[in-house]
């Protein structure tokens, strides 16, 4: 084409103007559409109402786009008599095409721009039945009007039988007019035909199913204003390329293409099977489309008849399928894009379909393999390339997590199965990794849980070396190669830290190994998991689940001195939630094991228990003999750690029985060795429990009307606490953050009542966050205290029968006749004697119960100052 005819094509008559305005109107109407998307939420109209939005906003826009289309694009295109007809071979546009304005947008700017030096190259690719073809459709009909010289199309069939260059030319140029009536030869020759007849004009190419670049590299034309928009299901990073990745719906997409098959009334009378659906299609527009078409058909379903047919995953992909075609059957696309892979990633991805973990990092993909992590991670990278598997982002360590697609992972489980004995050996390398790897984080966490002189099981990092104590020190990242380990320092990573990044993998693991019946690796991983519960007192329900299973492991390898230790997990876990005669009951037998099995230490912690368990459970006296003998046993076997420990849990019962002396000295001698060692975690426990201690002294003496001496308490008690305080928030450990918090709000400095209201209530608002249901009612408790010393005596009684409701519902009866007392006394000095009887008569006959002299004494008292009610 001549400067001139291009000089003239920039003037064109008004119809064509009107033409090339196209673009710019249904841009602005998209615009308008997302705005109103945006604006009116359709989760926060009602639901008839938010799908009749996006309804009527997409067929507006589709309206217009159809309205300023060029003329011509909708004229007899038939040429004049003995010409070739304008090719117009685009596939037709899907009657219920959804969503995808982002992408549409930068299409529309993209091809907005007047023409450089080279075509316009638009690439959109992502896992088969994404909705790459019916998007790459619906523009290409869109921008029709910019290409008045022809449309053409070819499904280049991806790996389903690749199509070659050579076919596509042809055809293409027959389309064109060429008469292809000898041979053209190679290649090249052909490549310079199409060069030849695409020059001058402006043609749309869309090229469906690419399966790489080197199969369209040589179909650009070099026509600057011609334009190529290509689907593939990976990259294909051509020059000259907008290449953009077609994601899965949203779960709103999803629900608004559900409603324009099946019917918005229909949708908006079930949205919870409605989402339901689309999670189970894994928001893939193809699964949700075939679910759409089966109820548009079948008109006596409900949502809830089709949710429950794909609830169950046997039958899942049966569902999802109406034809052998990859465009209606999920199953069929899958197996497009697995055919594609090489019998290593096959193999991979049937493993990872085994194992039930919601992500993994990439070590885990060379442990299933038996090969180096660097080339297991190779291996799922090119699932990720062939969007079989997805990268789920980085987790708290920095490590790269890996995921299947749900409907994938059905499709693996289908495959021929793996050899059985190569399966399970595949099974029990990750296995061992996850154990080794969740040892090592146990140890370095809590050294003193695992051995009487306390080692990691993997090489203990720098610092340890440089003098810091086992408790300091960060956790470093593990990665494995092959069978070995080792550690890599990573400071500002700790075990905390990757446990909350690893723990649901840890909890498949354990699961998994159960299933498969590995009972020792059962044991293994669920005995650090534990420890790792137990030391950060969090996931309370995943550490009770995991201690049931390892118990029953233990059971299975009839291993008595295994069974010992699983039951002091479950006897903690237990107790800190308040079921007391369950924890008494798994400690004893612990401990009568352990001390058959000759092994001392350990008989020495089961002791220890067994003493905590009767303390928390109100039977001080009894209590406090075990916990005397099981000091004795930690300093004949040289412990000095667990002596202190447990000389700080004796202190504590001491408190509970008013013998602040002894209490503190025991407090102060435990206080020393921690300082010795530089246990800056242990150091801070037990200047909150002395905390504890100064300030019910404190009490004690402004009773007794000695105020100067109780103000020198009140400080160091401020003291003790607000060190503990700030330890453990620098440290990240919210929950004895929590616990020092309330203690700082139980103080009863009159001087500062309104700061330890506030202190309670941080406590209480961290508990809960954490799903400790004990240590809120705890705390609940501590407020009524405080509330009551700010004279808000009505909301003091409320807080402290809610409090009691709490301890009730969670077994705890010694807490229950604590707060039942606790709210006598508050009334009794609020001069409402009367209402103080029945929770002082109530507290007495629960502590009789338990033999609590202590606490019957006080309650006894309690109630002689009550009046029973007329």
């Amino acid at each position: 084409m001549s400067e001139a005819s291009r000089d003239d094509d920039d003037r064109l008559p008004s119809k064509r103007r009107s033409s090339a305005a196209a673009p710019a109107a249904i841009g602005i109407v998209a615009a308008v559409a997302s705005a109103m998307a945006a604006v009116t939420n359709i989760w926060d109209l009602p639901v008839a109402a938010g799908i009749g939005i996006t309804g009527v906003a997409a067929v507006l826009a589709g309206v217009l786009a159809w309205a300023t289309a060029d003329p011509s694009n909708r004229r007899d295109r038939k040429a004049k008599p003995g010409g070739t007809p304008v090719p117009a071979e685009l596939p037709p546009v899907i009657a219920h095409f959804t969503g995808r304005a982002d992408i549409l947008a930068e299409l529309r700017e993209l091809f907005g721009r007047r023409e450089g030096d080279s075509p316009t190259v638009a690439s959109l690719y992502g896992q088969g039945g994404v909705g790459k073809s019916a998007l790459a459709a619906r523009f290409a009909h869109e921008t029709v009007g910019r290409y008045p010289d022809g449309q053409l199309y070819f499904d280049l069939r991806g790996a389903d039988g690749a199509v070659r260059p050579e076919e596509v030319l042809m055809a293409f140029l027959r389309a064109l007019g060429a008469r292809l009536t000898t041979d053209v030869g190679s290649l090249p020759e052909l490549q310079k035909l199409w060069w030849t007849w695409t020059t001058g004009r402006r043609l749309l190419i869309l090229l469906d199913n690419a399966q790489d670049g080197d199969q369209i590299k040589d179909l650009i034309p070099t026509e600057p204003r011609c334009a190529v928009i290509v689907t593939s299901r990976k990259s294909l990073m051509l020059r000259n390329t907008y290449d953009a990745q077609v994601q899965a719906f949203t779960e709103a997409q999803g629900v608004e293409l559900l409603a324009r098959l099946a019917g918005s009334e229909r949708v908006a009378a079930d949205l919870d099977a409605a989402l339901g659906i689309v999670r189970a299609c894994d928001r893939l527009p193809l699964a949700i489309s075939i679910c759409g078409g089966r109820l548009a058909t079948r008109t006596h379903w409900t949502l809830s008849d089709l949710y429950a047919r794909l609830e169950d995953e046997r039958r899942r992909l049966d569902q999802l399928e109406v034809g052998r075609e990859i465009d209606k059957s999920v199953r069929a696309s899958v197996q497009l894009s697995y055919d594609e892979c090489t019998g290593t990633q096959r193999r991979l991805l049937r493993l990872l379909a085994r194992f039930p973990a919601p992500d993994v990092p990439d070590w885990v993909a060379g442990d299933l393999l038996d090969v180096s992590e660097t080339d297991g991670a190779d291996q799922i990278e090119a699932l990720v390339a062939s969007h079989l598997a997805e990268v789920t982002g980085r987790d708290l360590t920095g490590q790269t997590r890996y995921r299947l697609h749900d409907l994938v992972r059905l499709f693996a489980q289908e495959q021929r199965a793996d050899h059985g004995p190569a399966r399970h050996a595949a099974m029990e390398r990750v296995l061992y990794g996850y154990r080794r790897r969740a040892e090592a984080a146990a140890a370095i966490r809590w050294p003193q849980d695992w051995s009487p002189r306390p080692r990691a099981t993997v090489r203990e990092p720098a610092a340890h070396v440089s003098g810091k104590t086992p408790d300091e020190i960060t956790w470093p990242r593990i990665e494995a190669t092959g069978s070995a380990i080792r550690v890599l320092k990573s400071p500002e990573v700790t075990s905390g830290t990757w446990f909350s990044a690893e723990r649901l993998s840890l909890l498949s693991a354990v699961h998994t190994a159960q299933s498969e019946e590995m009972w020792d690796l059962a044991w293994g991983i669920g005995r650090a998991f534990c420890s790792l519960c137990h030391s950060l007192r969090a996931y309370w329900s995943d550490w009770q689940a995991v201690a049931d299973v390892i118990c029953a492991a233990a059971e299975r390898m009839e291993d008595p001195r295994a069974l010992g230790i699983a039951l002091l997990e479950r006897s903690a876990v237990a107790g800190g939630v308040g079921r007391g005669e369950e924890a008494l009951k798994d400690a004893q037998r612990a401990l009568d094991l352990l001390t058959e099995q000759n092994e001392a230490w350990w008989a020495a912690r089961a002791m220890r228990a067994v003493g905590m368990t009767l303390f928390t459970s109100g039977h001080l006296d009894r209590g406090q003999d075990y916990l005397i003998g099981a000091i004795t046993a930690f300093k004949a076997g040289g412990d000095g750690w667990w002596t202190a420990r447990t000389q700080r849990n004796l202190a504590e019962l001491r408190l509970a029985q008013r013998g602040y002396t002894e209490a503190r000295e025991l407090l102060e001698e435990a206080l020393t060795t921690f300082q010795r060692a530089g246990n800056r975690y242990s150091e801070a426990q037990t200047q909150r429990a002395l905390g504890e201690v100064l300030g019910a002294e404190a009490r004690m003496l402004l009773t007794r009307g000695e105020v100067h001496a109780a103000e020198r308490n009140f400080v160091l008690a401020g003291n003790a606490l607000g060190f503990a305080i700030r330890s453990f928030r620098d440290r990240g450990e919210e929950w004895e953050q929590a616990r020092s918090l309330r203690a700082a709000g139980e103080i009863g400095d009159p001087s500062n009542m309104l700061t330890e209201h506030a202190n309670v209530r941080d406590a209480k608002e961290m508990l809960a966050k954490l799903g400790d249901s004990w240590g809120v009612a705890r705390s609940e408790v501590s407020e009524g205290r405080v509330l009551e010393r700010l004279g808000r005596v009505d909301e003091a009684v409320g807080m402290l029968r809610g409090a009691v409701q709490d301890f009730e519902a969670l077994g705890d009866r010694w807490w229950q006749a604590r707060g039942l007392r606790t709210e006598a006394e508050v009334l009794i000095r609020a001069g409402r004697p009367a209402e103080a009887y029945h929770p002082a008569r109530q507290a007495l006959d629960i502590y009789l119960h338990l033999g609590n002299e202590a606490g019957a004494r006080r309650a006894r008292e309690a109630l002689d100052r009550a009046r029973p009610p007329r």
